[in-house]
């Protein structure tokens, strides 16, 4: 007993010793619990089934944990920190990093028109589209199709969305305003499938999710079960409003798990997400030469009425409220968020099932302020 005394004494004395000395505590004493708080008082309400969340901080790993269960059925198998999620819309800037290598590689420049590389997008001023309009969304196009949801109804194949994305009226002449846009993205994604002459996931699978270690990751299900991924609740709001008699097109239908659509069929966990944002805090490396990635989280549109990067959201506030002009990052429609902070290097994901259209308090932004909040500027 005395011999285990002296040792929790020693150790005291150590401890206030380096205090003593002068070394600094950037992260504040139990600094990320306001924000699991936050995220189990959510699951233990119901509003929120599943979630998992990453926190790293100069290098180390502060938050690696899951909540809930990966569906709402009884009996369903814990969410872990390492379940698959379909994340949706953090499929955009992945979809841009699979056109960042191809520049890199000298066979894409951001400043071409589009109808370079896809010759029949013409007319109605679409050969002023560049490929940095349609990573900046200041292309015009809009965000979804009109017939987005009959399309998804009868099983449409991605090509035809892309046929539509070809030819749909443009809301505004390219360059002149921003306005978010999926189809903007679908259309990079047709641009690196014709010039690599190979699908998108298995471009990725070579050129980004091999070298940065994200083995979860792909564009589209895979060869997974649905079921042993996170099942997403539908949103009963909004323009993609879904019930359960839509179960044949909805998230968790195989037809929309397996179509692998480019701005929003990502499956990928908290830990692979972490590895892009740790990759981009190091300028692109070792996917892109620095400057292209610098360029990818540096504002585009300095002219225009909102700010984004190429892929990537960017601006004060943009991510949570109190977020610097340099955060970078992305959300998605099913109840995603991740962001990195350069002067920090401070990273944070957080997937959830609950829809972003479901969540008029926005739940993601708070937990993003109390991880921002807890570690000092």
């Amino acid at each position: 007993m005395m011999h285990r005394s002296c040792v929790r004494l020693c150790m005291c004395l150590i401890l206030a010793a380096q205090l003593a000395a002068g070394e600094e505590e950037s992260v504040k004493p139990g600094p990320f619990k306001a924000a699991t708080q936050l995220i189990q008082e959510q699951v233990e309400s119901g509003l929120v089934g599943a979630a998992a969340l990453l926190v790293e901080h100069n290098g180390k790993i502060e938050v690696e944990q899951g909540f809930g269960s990966l569906s709402r059925k009884a009996g369903a198998k814990p969410c872990r920190s390492d379940s698959v999620f379909l994340v949706a819309s953090i499929s955009k800037p992945v979809t841009a990093m699979a056109v960042m290598k191809l520049v890199d590689q000298g066979r894409i420049a951001l400043d071409d028109p589009v109808q370079k590389y896809l010759p029949e997008f013409t007319g109605d001023g679409r050969e002023r589209i560049t490929v940095r309009n349609l990573l900046s969304h200041s292309s015009g196009l809009p965000d979804m199709l009109p017939d987005n949801i009959e399309l998804r109804k009868r099983h449409a194949p991605l090509k035809e969305f892309v046929s539509g994305a070809l030819r749909t009226p443009l809301l505004f002449p390219s360059g002149t305003r921003v306005s978010y846009q999926s189809m903007g993205i679908l259309l990079a994604s047709e641009i690196v499938e014709r010039v690599s002459a190979m699908p998108l996931d298995r471009f990725l699978q070579r050129e980004v999710f091999g070298p940065l270690k994200m083995r979860h990751s792909s564009m589209g299900i895979g060869k997974r079960k649905i079921e042993d991924t996170v099942q997403c609740d539908l949103p009963a709001r909004g323009d993609l409003r879904m019930q359960d008699s839509d179960a044949s097109w909805n998230w968790n239908s195989p037809y929309w798990r397996t179509l692998g659509v480019p701005w929003g069929g990502l499956h990928t966990t908290v830990g692979d997400i972490n590895r892009l944002l740790q990759a981009m805090l190091e300028n692109g490396r070792p996917i892109l030469k620095p400057a292209l990635g610098e360029s990818m989280i540096a504002n585009q549109n300095a002219q225009l009425d909102k700010p984004w990067g190429l892929g990537w959201a960017v601006g004060e506030n943009a991510l949570y409220d109190g977020a610097s002009a340099k955060v970078f990052g992305h959300s998605g429609a099913t109840g995603t968020l991740c962001w990195a902070d350069p002067d920090r290097k401070l990273t944070f994901v957080l997937f959830t099932n609950r829809p972003l259209d479901n969540d008029p308090g926005q739940f993601l932004r708070q937990v993003a302020k109390a991880v921002s909040d807890a570690v000092e500027r």
